[in-house]
């Protein structure tokens, strides 16, 4: 089939010479006639408001943070307090800086969050899991390396609930033969 291909009907006999079923429909010998290859994916616009930042919200087990990023010089605030005094073990710090090593944008983004419920181990991976989404929402070229990194997927570990005739979610009372 090495003759230019004009038509649906050159295309099914080109195809009965070939052996092959001739079900062809006419999108698909549209973009055969232009000589095109298949479309390339389209980065979805940047979600930022009036104010020039992203908003997303962040959860872990029972904690909600509500995330705004905008660009600026590295500064995270949480509550109205700053990271160093909010999260005071240098492991939960840590992990909010991780979206953006990933992501090779440090020091590029002023952070500011709430964060509500659970403890701060909960509250300090539900504002990673908000400055993930929010990065995503400024610029959209981000989100393969944020979804490799796995900090776009919520962690939905939860604490198992206490069940009826145990004294915790598993652990059973003392079993006494006599």
């Amino acid at each position: 089939m090495a003759e230019e291909i004009r038509s649906l009907e050159d295309l099914k006999e080109g195809m009965k010479e070939a052996g092959a079923e001739a079900s062809v429909d006419a999108t698909s010998v549209a973009s055969v006639d232009a000589g095109e290859a298949a479309p390339e994916a389209v980065l979805p616009e940047p979600k930022i408001d009036d104010l020039g930042r992203a908003y997303a919200t962040g959860k872990r087990k029972d904690a909600v943070a509500r995330v705004w990023i905008k660009p600026g010089s590295g500064k995270i605030v949480i509550n109205g307090r700053e990271q160093e005094n909010y999260f005071a073990r240098p492991v939960l710090r840590m992990m909010l800086q991780q979206p953006f090593e990933c992501a090779e944008r440090k020091d590029q983004y002023d952070v500011m969050a709430t964060a509500k419920g659970g403890g701060l181990s909960g509250q300090a991976g539900a504002v990673r899991h908000g400055i993930s989404k929010a990065l995503v929402f400024f610029e959209p070229s981000l989100r393969p390396a944020l979804k490799k990194g796995g900090f776009l997927t919520r962690d939905s570990r939860v604490v198992e609930r206490k069940k009826y005739g145990r004294a915790k979610a598993r652990k059973s009372f003392q079993f006494s033969k006599r």
